[in-house]
């Protein structure tokens, strides 16, 4: 009997080491079946399964079960959205103590060049959980707009270009908030200043440098330009912007605009309607913003493409002298046979 009980006794101690080894194992010993780090992304409303589902597809775990088995034992039940880098490294407990603190990556969401809030609600999608719907939808929503002073014209003018960090299931209302905290801390009191100054908007500054922004790439022309523009508002005379008549157009392949571009009826065509477009036809960069804050005091009145420096513009401050370049120009255009 004695020795009957010696064996079981050391059965048991055995079985329990065996177990215990097992344990240990599933708990420290390396689960993830990737050689480098792997970004998954977990949707709102996911569940323990559906994460499980996530990790299996990327072929993260070595073993399943082990990992489900730690999760019960740790008490992982509440799966927190967002997106999540996974280290070559890591055991399970190290896995699944990441996950369920829901230390989630940031992603730096980087947007200018925009147009429209169509293609702007587009690139927060490519970056961000939710779809360009939801985000167009905020952005057009007629109560953001009474809050702000603008309208579905302006409303544009609210985004400043930059690079902004945010957690992917931001979502559309909270992406918002940010961006209207981003305009705030944008427009500080040096450049408010400015801009009371100048007799503008923040909107209507805004404006003027997406024409700007259209008309040249050089930075020492901006001011100038900004200049120009702001000459002909002062003095009643119409823009006669090219840029403003291709977004009225909606044709942007237009190399070159002719008279029957000229003649198309849009209040974003400043050569049939005195003043601003209703909106901006495009999203300036900051120092073009900057530059029409700083716009240069002069008493030019006109430019034009020069044939002479390519991309660079010829200024005049006499129809006469403007007439002479644009001639020029045309005709540097013919010779490039670069009719439309």
């Amino acid at each position: 009997m004695k020795r009957i009980a010696i064996a079981v006794l050391v059965t048991l101690i055995l079985a329990g080491a065996g177990l215990a080894y097992m344990g240990y194992n599933a708990i420290y010993k390396d689960n993830i079946n990737t050689k480098d780090a792997t970004t998954i992304y977990i949707p709102d409303g996911a569940d323990f399964d559906q994460l499980l589902d996530t990790l299996s597809q990327n072929n993260i775990l070595i073993n399943e079960s082990s990992f489900g088995w730690v999760a019960k034992l740790m008490k992982f039940e509440n799966v927190k959205p967002g997106k999540y880098i996974i280290q070559p490294e890591w055991n399970n407990r190290e896995c699944i103590q990441y996950l369920r603190l829901g230390l989630q990556q940031p992603v730096n969401v980087t947007f200018n060049n925009v147009r429209t809030v169509d293609e702007l609600a587009g690139i927060f999608a490519e970056y961000l959980q939710p779809d360009s719907l939801s985000f167009l939808n905020a952005i057009m929503d007629s109560a953001l707009h009474e809050s702000l002073g603008m309208n579905a014209q302006t409303i544009l003018s609210l985004f400043i270009p930059n690079t902004y960090e945010m957690y992917w299931n931001t979502n559309p209302d909270k992406l918002i908030r940010r961006m209207v905290e981003e305009h705030k801390r944008f427009w500080n009191e040096e450049r408010s200043a400015l801009q009371e100054a100048s007799g503008f908007s923040k909107t209507e500054i805004y404006t003027i440098a997406s024409i700007v922004q259209k008309e040249t790439n050089l930075a020492h022309e901006k001011p100038i330009m900004a200049g120009v523009y702001i000459n002909r508002l002062k003095q009643g005379i119409p823009l006669q912007a090219d840029p403003t008549v291709v977004f009225a157009v909606g044709d942007f392949t237009i190399r070159r605009v002719l008279n029957k571009h000229i003649a198309f009826d849009s209040p974003y065509n400043t050569y049939k309607y005195n003043g601003l477009p209703p909106g901006p036809i495009f999203m300036p960069d900051v120092n073009t913003i900057d530059a029409v804050l700083n716009y240069e005091n002069h008493k030019y009145l006109y430019f034009c493409a020069s044939p002479d420096k390519i991309g660079a513009h010829d200024f005049a401050r006499t129809l006469t002298e403007h007439n002479r370049n644009a001639n020029r120009y045309r005709k540097w255009l013919n010779q490039q046979r670069i009719f439309k």
